[in-house]
């Protein structure tokens, strides 16, 4: 079955920078599209960042342009989420994000919490 796992999140200072990761197993990951949303507290879960699963594409929500990176590694199934200049705002849940066979797919999400 489908399983994606999210791993990176933690406590870091405003300016710092994080990675996360998303393993993800189940389906054939190269064909698909992946996906980063996050969920601050009391928001609505949003989309920030897309990767193709063919081409490799990327799209950015405006608010993390510039600052976030996402990037894929097929041969590991795994995508990940380079975050610079982090700042309180970014603090939130992030969850990767699969649509495979016409069905959404989370991972349990990972919580990254920006403050000094």
């Amino acid at each position: 079955q489908v399983q994606l796992v999210e791993s990176g999140g933690g406590l870091v200072q405003p300016g710092r920078s994080l990675r996360l990761s998303c393993a993800a197993s189940g389906f054939t990951f190269s064909s698909y599209d992946m996906n980063w949303y996050r969920q601050a507290p009391g928001q609505e879960r949003e989309l920030i960042a897309a990767i193709a699963g063919v081409g490799g594409s990327t799209k950015y929500t405006d608010s993390v342009k510039g600052r976030f990176t996402i990037s894929r590694d097929n041969a590991k199934n795994t995508m990940y989420l380079q975050m610079n200049s982090l700042k309180p705002e970014d603090t939130a849940v992030y969850y990767c994000n699969a649509r495979v066979l016409l069905r959404n797919y989370w991972g349990q999400g990972t919580r990254v919490t920006v403050s000094s």
